[in-house]
């Protein structure tokens, strides 16, 4: 049987190295040793000299355990203890053997002796407890001396860890002003020693640094506010200091620290205060709407959400003519305009601001109020203004057959600055690519410039601009609208070429054919028109028409009885009236076959050929002839058409009479000796143009269009119809594709025949027998080479290409 020595800070207990031989003083050694009682009547047997059957019994203490201290730091291996067999006589028969945990690494057993060693260094925070076997064997045999016992060594703990804060460093939020005992945050600190071994793992907190704003609970390590009206504004941000210290805070216990970093959050305890009392500002009266004009900013020194800011205009002349609105990321109220401004209606404006905070906290309503106000003065800057017109649009109904030259509207702008400058008007003409008018350059006055037609164009929108004289960069616009009003101008006609059959066993009074008009005016009470046959063909006795009233009428058959061999073809003038004022007419003619027909009234023929052509002439070789003829015709009406356009050439009588005054290619008029040319002066005196006889012509050449001055009304001697006159004869100009331009003014320094300057022409320039020098056009730039070239002295050999 074994027994131990038990070990404890490296001295022996009572007992260790005492040989028990005996299993009954063996137990009774263990029962002492171990300090459990012994069992009733046990010692009396170990003790008794009489014989008796030995007889164990299961103990209820436990012997087979040894205890060591952690972390020895001795040179020397620590002794552990003492395994004892019975059957060891002290002459080295025995061999001791240890297995287990740790065995021959940690722990070693003299084999002899059964002392027990540690030879590594304990950390019972690494390992707590070993679990070994242990055998006495015989040493010369080997074999066991006693089954295996198994026994346990346990690591005694030393206070030889810190506590330890596992989630530090911490940080916190607590809002500013808070009461004093608000919990900011627990800090929890870690001890690795055994908590049921002595004050090693009991922790205790305190506060190193952080007072006099913060305290600690020394039990469960709750941080919480010590100081009452923390101001974040004065200082946001704190550092804390807390220490865990081990051996409930005793002194040899050991201590370590964490950082806790605590802000102060926001709070709405601050009002907003406009740093200036009075803003200037100032804008141009042009300025677009929406546009900005300035910004003004209520300091807050909160922060967030509590730092937010709404702007209003609550008094002030300015309301109706600003507004004001707030930028979410800066908190500045911008000042835009509201609508259009006018230096010259108003220059300057005041305006009352105010800015307020739009969320409030109820417990700091006694730091209010938590709005504050401004003013700020507005200046209205000139600047120079295009004109404007009034009113800003322009509506005209003019009907389509007014005169050229006839005022329709007056178009009236002004210059809104001071100044009141002059205006010029004009017609965009990118509106008005026809050119169908044309607007007074100085009284606005809109006139007709050709003549209008409501079916081609039956609304017309153009722009006039006006322009300032002094400036003409400033220039203004209106849209003028124009309907065409309709007039009946267009006379109703067949809408197609109409062609009808009569059967050759017609009836008197059978229907042939209905026809209808088409009239491209759009008179306001509608449509209607009026059929009858025309005059020539009054008392037709084959056809006859009935109007039916509804703008559609029927041509009905007056007799019976037709013939193809007599007339294959009848050709029916109608006469189409419409209802108009004036009325207009027109005749449409009606195309009607005699056909051959069944009894059903099914036509089987309409061809005259068999009862008209010859028997020899075929319908092939009869067109053949009607295309010559036409081919004959036509060429008859060219050299006719040749003829009438061509131009006799001017033959001059006289060398001398050489014309200046070109007014058509090859001819030229004279000088002041010209009295047969266009007399310009009727321009400058309609009224003479219609006295003293008939207008002067030209003898050399007939003008293709007569003189302006006999088509010039009385009363074009007004300024008010001189427009209408020179329109009129502008658009008759350019509508003549082969007038001269008589009507042009051509002024020479030197004259024709009969000037003492001689003439300018260079016609006979060629037959002088005086030598003229060029040279001088090389001083006259790049634009006078060529000429230079032609008429100057060659200053070298010509090249050979």
């Amino acid at each position: 049987m074994w027994t131990s020595g038990r070990m404890s800070n490296a001295k022996s207990w009572l007992g260790l190295g005492m040989s028990l031989y005996f299993w009954g003083l063996m137990d009774l050694t263990t029962t002492v040793l171990s300090g459990t009682p012994t069992p009733p009547g046990k010692l009396e047997a170990l003790l008794s000299d009489k014989p008796q059957t030995h007889s164990r019994t299961k103990r209820s203490w436990v012997w087979n355990q040894f205890f060591v201290l952690e972390e020895y730091t001795g040179t020397d291996p620590l002794y552990v203890g003492k395994l004892h067999s019975d059957m060891d006589r002290g002459d080295g028969s025995i061999k001791y053997i240890l297995s287990g945990e740790g065995a021959g690494i940690v722990f070693t057993i003299d084999d002899t002796t059964g002392d027990i060693h540690a030879i590594q260094r304990l950390d019972r925070e690494e390992r707590a407890q070993y679990t070994l076997r242990a055998q006495a064997l015989d040493r010369r045999t080997g074999r066991p001396m006693e089954p295996e016992s198994e026994f346990i060594i346990k690591i005694q703990d030393i206070n030889d860890n810190e506590p330890k804060f596992l989630d530090g460093p911490y940080v916190a939020t607590v809002p500013e002003m808070s009461p004093v005992g608000t919990s900011v945050i627990q800090v929890t600190a870690t001890d690795a020693d055994d908590p049921t071994y002595g004050n090693s793992a009991r922790v205790v907190y305190s506060i190193l640094q952080g007072q006099p704003y913060f305290s600690v609970d020394s039990k469960t390590g709750v941080i919480r506010t010590a100081l009452m009206n923390m101001d974040r504004e004065a200082k946001e941000y704190y550092e804390v200091i807390i220490q865990a210290k081990d051996m409930g805070g005793q002194l040899g216990g050991l201590a370590g620290t964490t950082t806790v970093n605590i802000t102060l959050s926001d709070v709405n305890d601050n009002p907003p205060r406009f740093p200036q009392k009075h803003y200037q500002m100032s804008v141009l009266e042009s300025a677009p709407v929406s546009s900005t004009v300035g910004r003004v900013f209520a300091k807050d020194l909160d922060e967030g959400i509590n730092a937010e800011m709404k702007y209003t205009i609550v008094d002030g002349d300015g309301a109706d003519a600003f507004d004001i609105n707030t930028d979410p990321n800066f908190q500045v109220g911008i000042i835009t305009v509201k609508k259009p401004l006018s230096f010259e209606s108003k220059k300057s404006y005041t305006l009352k601001v105010e800015g307020a905070n739009p969320h409030l906290e109820m417990r700091f309503l006694n730091l209010g109020p938590f709005q504050d106000t401004t003013t700020v003065h507005i200046s209205v800057e000139d600047v120079d203004e295009p004109p404007i017109f009034e009113p800003g649009f322009y509506f005209v109904e003019v009907p389509e057959d007014v005169a050229i030259g006839t005022t329709i509207q007056i178009i009236s702008a002004k210059d809104p600055d001071v100044t009141n400058n002059s205006i010029r008007y004009s017609i965009d003409r990118s509106s008005d690519p026809g050119r169908f008018f044309y607007v007074d350059i100085t009284t606005g006055a809109l006139m007709t410039a050709r003549p209008l037609d409501r079916e081609e164009f039956s609304w017309h929108n153009i722009t006039v601009l006006a322009m300032e004289m002094n400036n003409p960069s400033q220039v203004g616009s209106v849209s003028v609208t124009i309907k065409v009003l309709d007039v009946n101008d267009n006379a109703p006609e067949f809408p197609r070429f109409y062609e009808a059959f009569v059967c050759e066993n017609a009836k008197a009074g059978q229907l042939i054919q209905t026809v209808s008009a088409v009239d491209l005016d759009d008179p306001h009470s509608g449509q209607h028109f009026y059929y009858s046959l025309a005059p020539e063909a009054a008392n037709n006795p084959n056809f006859t028409i009935r109007d039916n009233q509804d703008n559609t009428a029927r041509i009905l058959t007056r007799r019976s009885g037709f013939r193809q061999q007599e007339q294959s073809v009848f050709y029916l003038p109608i006469l189409i009236a419409d209802s108009g004022q004036p009325v207009l007419s027109s005749t449409g003619t009606l195309t009607i076959q005699v056909c051959g027909c069944d009894d059903d009234g099914h036509v089987l023929s309409c061809s005259p050929e068999a009862y008209m052509l010859p028997v020899s002439l075929s319908r092939g070789a009869l067109i053949a002839i009607l295309a010559c003829i036409f081919v004959l015709l036509v060429l008859v009406l060219l050299i006719l058409s040749m003829r009438r356009h061509r131009k006799q050439p001017y033959i001059i009588d006289d060398e001398e009479n050489i014309h200046e005054n070109i007014v058509r290619y090859d001819d030229e008029g004279g000088g002041e000796e010209d009295t047969e040319a266009f007399d310009i002066a009727a321009m400058w005196n309609p009224r003479e143009a219609q006295g003293g006889g008939a207008p002067k012509t030209r003898q050399d050449m007939l003008p293709e269009i007569e003189s302006l001055s006999r088509y010039v009304p009385q009363t074009c001697a007004v300024s008010s119809t001189v427009h209408s006159y020179v329109l009129a004869k502008l658009y008759e100009a350019d509508m003549d594709l082969w007038a001269p331009p008589f009507d042009s003014l051509q002024t020479y320094m030197f004259e024709g025949d009969g000037s003492v300057a001689g003439s300018l022409s260079s016609l006979q320039s060629a037959t002088s027998d005086s030598e003229q020098s060029f040279d001088f056009l090389t001083d006259w730039g790049p634009r006078f080479r060529k000429l230079a070239e032609l008429y100057g002295a060659s200053e070298g050999p010509a090249p050979l290409w």
